[in-house]
């Protein structure tokens, strides 16, 4: 079902991308869209990911140069029974994710400097999960593809602004047509990145919980990153605005509301919804910790200090307490704070 809607996505933004052609030169106009969107649509296909990571500069890393980046999202996708994917770090202070690739063989995850340093492990792990579960639910080619196909009609739309005028009866709608390859063709594909975007969050959301096993650790990551990233400017976002839908958070500056405009649901909605979704698992659960103290999330004020996640061997709880060793994070720096391993 889920190739079937990226099918037909791909199918409107290819006639879209051929209407605006049309209004601009005609039927030869049409013509020559439809080849560049044929072509566009395959190039996007194998090279779309690696687009899109060159566009916001990010590198490649491993177990070596990012130890507990790199086994979060390694652990998780074991969890998850995903291949594992490529771990990218993007150097940026605004706290952000995004995941791309055709397919979970083909996938990467990629996060901010500002992410891990301003994330406890528990959050990153929450946030990791939601990336990898738009991996596993095959959004990362849909959201993917959508954003080089919507920034094409944008660019088109341009292009008819400066010569879709012209007197040589090429464009059969005259300056009607230009006003619409100009306003209504980008909006439009606009739209569609917002409803892929929208629709596939919550989904993203709930299916993220599920691997990680703690919905109240990404609620808590959303609340902290909607935090900061409104006041962290991402000039490679602003720069390619029609990738800002694959992002956890709106890259953007000045998207907080949650409406037909904006390209994620509103950070509270989701918040609300992975509460409702915590209360469902305790109450699938209720009998199993009856039995046994409820291990709290990162997500709590009162969270326990000695709970690490699933990341932690059961006879871990039954060794005599050691006095707390600073973790080093991926670049060698010791984070600050009383809690070792979280990060500021």
């Amino acid at each position: 079902m889920n190739m079937i809607r990226t099918a037909m996505l791909l199918a409107f933004m290819t006639a879209l991308f051929m209407g605006v052609g049309y209004v601009i030169g005609g039927s030869g106009g049409m013509l020559i869209a439809f080849v560049i969107a044929a072509g566009m649509n395959l190039f996007s296909y194998w090279n779309s990911d690696k687009m899109v990571l060159r566009m916001h500069r990010a590198v490649e890393v491993d177990e070596r140069n990012a130890p507990e980046y790199y086994g979060i999202v390694r652990e998780l996708a074991g969890r998850a029974g995903l291949p594992m994917p490529r771990v990218y770090l993007i150097e940026n202070d605004q706290p952000n994710a995004f995941a791309t690739g055709r397919n979970p063989q083909n996938a990467a995850v990629a996060a901010t400097t500002g992410l891990l340093n301003r994330l406890s492990h528990e959050e990153v792990a929450g946030v990791m999960a939601h990336e990898l579960a738009h991996v596993q639910n095959r959004d990362t080619l849909t959201m993917t593809i959508t954003a080089t196909l919507a920034g094409a009609i944008s660019m088109l739309g341009n292009f008819a602004f400066f010569f879709g005028g012209n007197r040589d009866n090429n464009n059969p709608l005259g300056i009607v047509g230009v006003l619409v390859a100009m306003i209504v063709a980008p909006l439009a594909a606009m739209m569609v990145q917002m409803a892929v975007s929208r629709t596939r969050e919550y989904s993203a959301d709930r299916r993220g919980a599920e691997i990680c096993g703690e919905p109240l650790w990404l609620a808590s990551a959303l609340k902290k990153i909607a935090s900061h990233a409104r006041g962290v400017h991402n000039p490679d976002a602003e720069r390619n605005p029609a990738t800002a839908h694959m992002f956890i958070i709106n890259p953007l500056s000045g998207e907080r509301m949650d409406n037909l405009f904006s390209t994620h649901p509103a950070t509270e909605n989701r918040i609300a919804a992975l509460q409702a979704i915590e209360a469902e698992f305790a109450a699938r659960t209720q009998p199993v910790r009856a039995e046994q103290p409820v291990r709290k999330s990162a997500a709590t004020p009162t969270a326990s200090e000695d709970d690490d996640g699933p990341w932690v061997a059961p006879a871990k709880a039954e060794k005599p307490k050691k006095p707390a060793k600073p973790e080093q994070n991926p670049w060698g720096r010791s984070p600050t704070g009383p809690r070792a391993g979280r990060r500021r």
